[in-house]
């Protein structure tokens, strides 16, 4: 096979995410819910990081404890690193600047991208958990414009109320109601909205259902970490040029 070069723990499993610690039930499609990856990934709970302190107060208070688990993520052998909160954007630049490889914290990230994807006269919207303290910095931290039409789940059913605080039980059905109705709003109130970026994380299982009853692109932080995948691991092709069965050999 040739000489293989070292130097990880873990080989296999180039994409580490930190997550917030927590007890609510994670479904398939949430960053959290290993099965959700089409490739395989490492975890670490950064502890204390509780959903209502990085989403409700000041989550550059733990900013130490994510670069540690950070740096224990590449020590396995992680080559990127991404979180389970797109609030974390705000400890983005301290975070990549600790370690020695990519970090995207936050699907709020995708914003330039998708905004310049768009025709003139359109523009991104955002769909979060928790619209009243999703700040100014947070929005600055991931290059998104202070006046982006965003729409939040604050008002509905259960999904704010229950991941925020942590619910050993949660209703999924209604999670897909209050993501539903928050979509609408959101298209409703701002015509010219021509995509939408999901900023939570656990609004992924219910990215198809905002692109039906939107007919919008929906960018989610799966979509930003299968991008992000992909350039850590590339996907191989045959190298045609040097096939001799295909007869190109030599040309």
């Amino acid at each position: 096979m040739g000489l293989e070069k070292g130097g990880k723990t873990i080989y296999g499993a180039n994409l580490g995410i930190l997550m917030l610690e927590t007890k609510f039930p994670r479904i398939p499609g949430d960053i959290g819910n290993a099965t959700t990856w089409p490739f395989p990934v490492q975890f670490r709970v950064v502890r204390g990081a509780t959903p209502d302190l990085v989403v409700k107060h000041d989550a550059r208070l733990l900013t130490d404890k994510f670069i540690e688990a950070a740096k224990d993520l590449v020590a396995s052998g992680c080559d990127g690193i991404t979180t389970n909160c797109g609030f974390l954007s705000i400890v983005q630049d301290k975070l990549a600047n600790a370690v020695s490889v990519p970090v995207a914290t936050s699907s709020l990230m995708q914003f330039q991208m998708v905004q310049a994807m768009l025709p003139a006269g359109k523009r991104t919207g955002i769909l979060t958990i928790s619209k009243q303290t999703l700040t100014p910095a947070h929005l600055e931290a991931a290059k998104v414009p202070l006046d982006t039409p965003i729409v939040g789940t604050e008002g509905g059913r259960v999904f704010t109320r229950d991941i925020l605080g942590d619910a050993p039980e949660i209703d999924f059905a209604a999670c897909r109601l209050d993501m539903i109705d928050a979509a609408r709003q959101l298209v409703t109130e701002h015509q010219d909205i021509g995509a939408i970026i999901l900023e939570c994380t656990n609004m992924t299982p219910y990215a198809a259902d905002v692109r039906k009853i939107t007919g919008l692109p929906v960018f989610s932080i799966y979509s930003f970490i299968q991008w992000f995948q992909h350039a850590l691991v590339p996907d191989r092709f045959p190298a045609h040029l040097d096939d001799p069965l295909l007869g190109l050999a030599g040309r």
